[in-house]
């Protein structure tokens, strides 16, 4: 199973390096940001799983990080902040904060609270990203879990739509049957590599104007699939 990843947003290089040390020691992958327009930027580009942010930084300030990331997405976000009034605290989880932790914090709690968070979470929406995507002519809708091509409806079985999610959500990366095998039926999964190529026939039936040369799932020979953005 993959280590879900946190991002850890502060100014102050002593606390994000005290709140790494104790995620790390939960087997999640930390990254760290010290001003909010890197915060954002990084949060776009890698897709966290979870981020722990301060209020007051640099740039852009933590309360306009967390609008902007829960307009784009549905990312869990726990507040850190020195900024300790009942007003504080109502406009963070106004602005969409799943938890308020307040400074001087105890590493540890905020360990649990973060393990709390993503507990509470359904499975699903550990696959960070958009409610919906367009790839050339393909919607996916992930609130509805519909995917049209051409203003036409697909109908997509429950994996097929979980699998094209997977691999639309980041067109050109390169998924190996193992990983989307983890990503899609989850890691205790007991089937089999050729599971994966199955369902990759079907959704081609269903997606491709010309399944034989897809334009939409293609095949990296001796790597896995990879989507390419048609039209």
């Amino acid at each position: 199973m993959m280590a879900r990843i946190v991002l850890v947003v502060d100014d102050d290089v002593k606390t994000v390096e005290l709140v790494k040390l104790y995620l790390h020691r939960d087997g999640y992958k930390v990254l760290t940001a010290y001003d909010g327009t890197e915060a954002l930027n990084l949060a776009r580009q890698a897709r966290p799983d979870l981020v722990v942010l301060d209020l007051m930084l640099p740039g852009i300030d933590g309360l306009q990080i967390c609008r902007t990331l829960k307009e784009e997405s549905d990312v869990p976000i726990i507040m850190l902040t020195a900024r300790t009034t009942e007003d504080d605290k109502l406009e963070g989880l106004d602005c969409g904060a799943d938890d308020y932790v307040t400074k001087p914090f105890s590493p540890r709690e905020l360990a649990a609270r973060v393990r709390a968070v993503l507990r509470r979470l359904p499975e699903e929406t550990l696959q960070r990203g958009p409610v919906e995507i367009t790839r050339g002519e393909l919607v996916l809708n992930f609130y509805k879990r519909q995917a049209s091509i051409s203003g036409k409806p697909l109908h997509l079985t429950p994996v097929e739509f979980k699998l094209l999610g997977v691999l639309a959500k980041e067109p050109g990366r390169v998924f190996s049957r193992a990983q989307l095998i983890e990503m899609v039926f989850g890691w205790d999964f007991d089937g089999f590599d050729r599971t994966v190529d199955v369902h990759i026939l079907n959704l081609r039936r269903k997606l491709e104007p010309d399944p034989s040369h897809p334009m939409y799932i293609q095949t990296v020979y001796g790597a896995g699939y990879r989507f390419e953005s048609a039209g």
